[in-house]
């Protein structure tokens, strides 16, 4: 459907614009569009560089394995129906772990991960487990202690003050990974009472 919508503005544009006799607008905002893609996708690079870089040397100095300790506790309560040493719950904590540092690129593979290792444990194949679906939750709403990414974005584009958006991005994803595990538990729950719920 998202397609279908991006075609029509995309050709309404164009009728518009050949209408108006500016269809050289188009083509001139389709080259900078392609230039500003360019040179933000090469900045992101380098930022998602930087940061994998410091989070392998915090691996070797053992700080991922410390986090990882410190969140897995809270994995295990969200996920219950993970068996403990299974090979998921080591990939929902390093998504968890990369969304926190708010490496959204590393996180997704590992979102990825997570999600076809507990599709092995879902004993119903053709629709979502609950861990399943609190991942997606918990991963959409993706708590960010340090937004890596917007930060370099704005230093790329000449802010200021590139990091004073911490707090309030602390504050706002806190708030909705805090929604999102409540409405996960309250719907988990009407399920259940429903008789229509199985883990």
């Amino acid at each position: 459907m998202i397609n279908v919508i991006w075609l029509i503005l995309l050709v309404t544009g164009i009728v518009v614009a050949a209408i108006n006799g500016r269809i050289d607008v188009v083509t001139e905002a389709v080259l900078n569009g392609a230039k500003q893609g360019v040179i933000v996708c090469a900045g992101l690079l380098s930022i998602v560089v930087f940061w994998m870089g410091l989070m392998k040397v915090a691996e070797e100095a053992g700080l991922v394995q410390s986090l990882a300790k410190l969140i897995y506790p809270l994995a295990r309560f969200l996920y219950p129906s993970v068996p403990k040493n299974h090979p998921a719950m080591g990939s929902i904590v390093a998504n968890m772990s990369a969304n926190m540092l708010g490496l959204g690129s590393a996180a997704t593979p590992l979102g990825l991960k997570a999600m076809q290792q507990l599709q092995e444990l879902n004993p119903h194949k053709d629709r979502a487990s609950d861990a399943m679906c609190t991942l997606l939750a918990i991963n959409t709403s993706g708590l960010t202690i340090i937004p890596a990414t917007v930060i370099g974005l704005r230093l790329q584009y000449g802010s200021a003050r590139p990091t004073e958006i911490v707090i309030t991005t602390l504050l706002a994803t806190f708030l909705a990974t805090t929604t999102a595990v409540i409405l996960d538990r309250y719907f988990r729950a009407r399920e259940r009472r429903k008789g229509g719920w199985q883990e």
